[in-house]
């Protein structure tokens, strides 16, 4: 699976478990950790589980498998890592507090509204 197929897929799967304000940014130029950040934002840490546990099994049918997931549901953000991909899931103070998008401003936004169901 290509890896804009593999992004398109995990948008899909974020937005149909109710993620809130699902943003991509492509950061391939920027850095060598990975072409895409998916950033989104769940209601509580049980959301947050339910948002990684929903990716990891779809993607997973799929043939695609999560080469690390590491954070804290507690703690407001676990990000998954699918080499060119990193998903980031934040509660919203979390999300608020670390600014992946400011920080990352140099970053290319993804349009995913023809991903996404409004």
């Amino acid at each position: 699976m290509d890896k804009k197929e593999l992004l398109k897929n995990i948008v899909k799967v974020l937005d149909s478990k109710k993620a809130e304000d699902i943003s991509v940014i492509e950061i391939e130029d920027l850095t060598i950790i990975a072409d895409y950040f998916v950033i989104a934002t769940a209601l509580n840490s049980t959301h947050i589980k339910a948002l990684v546990d929903e990716v990891e099994f779809q993607i997973e049918k799929l043939g695609v498998t999560a080469t690390k997931v590491e954070g804290d549901r507690a703690s407001g953000w676990l990000v998954m890592d699918y080499d060119w991909i990193m998903v980031h899931v934040f509660v919203k103070d979390s999300r608020e507090f670390y600014k992946l998008e400011r920080l990352w401003a140099d970053g290319k936004p993804v349009d995913i509204s023809d991903i996404i169901e409004q």
